[in-house]
């Protein structure tokens, strides 16, 4: 595998960082790219990875991008339905990304679930593709709060994968500045734009990719007091009403949502 710095790479360094032909990337809402609205674009989202397939398309003339993740998806339904057609399109370049929509269920075998990720990595591996996996930072309010414990777990687990494969992480962890609220979108739980193209920074940093991304200003956090309640109230109207419905009627917001870009193409 690529042996990767943790640093941007200048030079003859960047000279040397891979030129991938084929970038397919799997997942659920996080990589679909929810909460980084485009019209545009496929499923009306661009998100982290279209970023980053934005800028490893300036460093080959025949490069491909797939993405095949949907919101909602569970690790198993990630593996299920996209990892297959994922490698066969032979990428030279996969993210593997997944675990939220896992995280919320009452009962969870946390080993279960991260030998199921070893499993995929294993099989990318072997078909030669350059794997990247994430660990979970914590949402800036919301569900995901008060699971720290099983997410610290999940990412301790994690790191184990990437060390008996030798395959690329991104910490998300660790990554401090992400608490800022300004990252995540008004539903608290995906990431805002800001937050995507911070995402695509720290991909192609671990890649050891050169880029020209610079982190974008962010907007002044709100003032607490009558507006902060206003919102916390809006919030659980607009947000975890829904949420809370949902998952009583064991329906995902995924349900009759495709893969945005299920075959590879320029981008």
């Amino acid at each position: 595998m690529t042996e990767v710095d943790s640093g941007v790479p200048t030079g003859s360094d960047a000279a040397r960082a891979p030129a991938y032909a084929r970038f397919v990337a799997i997942g659920d809402s996080w990589t679909e790219g929810l909460g980084d609205p485009d019209p545009t674009r496929p499923n009306g989202l661009r998100g982290w990875a279209d970023r980053v397939a934005e800028e490893l398309s300036t460093r080959r003339e025949d490069f491909g991008y797939a993405n095949f993740a949907i919101r909602g998806r569970t690790v198993a339904e990630i593996l299920d339905e996209q990892l297959a057609p994922a490698l066969a399109l032979e990428p030279d370049l996969i993210t593997i990304q997944g675990g939220g929509n896992d995280f919320l269920h009452a009962s969870l075998d946390i080993d279960e679930l991260v030998e199921a990720i070893d499993g995929a990595v294993a099989q990318a591996v072997a078909a030669g593709s350059e794997v990247v996996l994430f660990t979970h930072g914590v949402a800036a309010s919301g569900p995901f709060r008060a699971l720290r414990g099983r997410i610290a777990i999940f990412n301790e687990l994690i790191r184990e994968v990437v060390d008996a494969h030798g395959v690329v992480l991104v910490d998300n962890w660790r990554i401090r500045e992400s608490r800022d609220p300004s990252y995540w979108d008004v539903d608290r739980v995906h990431l805002s734009p800001a937050g995507h193209h911070h995402a695509a920074i720290h991909v192609l940093d671990a890649l050891g990719i050169g880029h020209d991304l610079q982190p974008v200003p962010l907007p002044e956090a709100m003032a607490a007091g009558t507006n902060r309640l206003l919102a916390e109230l809006a919030w659980a109207r607009t947000f975890a009403g829904p949420w809370v419905y949902r998952r009583l009627r064991g329906r995902s917001m995924g349900d009759g949502i495709s893969a945005k870009r299920p075959t590879l193409a320029p981008i």
